[in-house]
């Protein structure tokens, strides 16, 4: 019997639904646009035709493969943050809502700073933060560093696919070194370090933990290994009054304040997500 693609949708739900994953209804449609080559548009307003079973039988392949714990954003290469579409590789950790509070920090600072203000995202993966704040941010410029070399080809990507090659470069950064010579005179710096603690990752989802790159995971033994040599370091990279902005796991906020001012930084303040977890600190450079 022929299927509409309002069924096919409704199924894919179902199946989601049942397996335990959250964003049942969100991952269902992603998945039946990209099989079927649709925006999300165009597949409202073709919910009442009939899907080719060729079609059915692609939808029901990439349900499995949701299903065996493939996050949907590997599965088809795309992913959206702050309402910019970003392309996504397995090189890069898949953008959570989580991180828009950094971005809208970050957006914050970058308006503060005024015309011309520099920005650094560190750490960038996907560049999600960095974009973010250079669309909102007519007048910022902004660097993205990455030490992997996938994650700087998916920056490009993302840089050349939102149209922002005019204010937006990338970089081969490593965070735990000092910075280059190059680097300096930020008025901002995002960050979105790997804080899992090393013996917390075998215990972590597998969607996360089979999947996305435990180089962007590892934090080292206590998750705070980043927070600890980019506090110092990366000082020199910013101007008098320019601040470092870091994103922290549930519960690391306190010992990330702690690290800021033992630097030297102050206006230490920390911020909650939606979920009421102290997600973001950041501190001024003053001296």
């Amino acid at each position: 019997m022929a299927t509409t693609y309002n069924n096919l949708y409704l199924d894919a739900r179902a199946k989601l639904k049942k397996a335990g994953v959250e964003a049942a209804q969100l991952e269902a449609r992603e998945i039946v646009c990209y099989a079927a080559d649709k925006s999300r548009e165009q597949l409202y307003r073709d919910m009442p035709l009939y899907a080719s079973a060729q079609l059915e039988k692609r939808v029901e392949e990439l349900v499995q493969r949701r299903l065996a714990g493939e996050p949907v954003a590997y599965i088809i290469g795309e992913w959206e943050f702050y309402g910019l579409p970003l392309d996504i590789s397995r090189d890069v950790l898949i953008p959570r809502s989580d991180t828009e509070l950094l971005a809208e920090r970050g957006i914050a600072r970058a308006q503060e700073a005024g015309e011309g203000a520099r920005v650094l995202d560190l750490c960038a993966g996907s560049g999600c933060v960095g974009l973010a704040i250079a669309s909102q941010v007519p007048t910022c410029r902004v660097v993205l560093g990455d030490l992997s070399e996938g994650a700087l080809r998916t920056c490009k990507q993302n840089v050349r696919r939102n149209g922002l090659n005019a204010r937006v470069t990338c970089l081969s950064v490593d965070a735990l070194d000092n910075p280059s010579p190059a680097l300096w005179d930020f008025d901002v710096i995002v960050c979105n370090p790997p804080y899992i603690p090393s013996g917390d990752i075998a215990g972590l989802d597998a969607s996360v933990r089979d999947y996305e790159p435990r180089m962007a995971l590892d934090g080292g033994e206590d998750g705070l290994d980043y927070y600890r040599a980019i506090t110092p370091k990366w000082k020199a990279a910013l101007r008098l009054g320019g601040a470092l902005l870091f994103e922290v796991g549930l519960g690391q906020a306190p010992a990330v304040e702690d690290i800021l001012a033992q630097n030297g930084y102050q206006d230490i303040q920390s911020a909650q997500d939606t979920q009421g977890i102290w997600r973001v600190v950041e501190g001024t450079a003053r001296d």
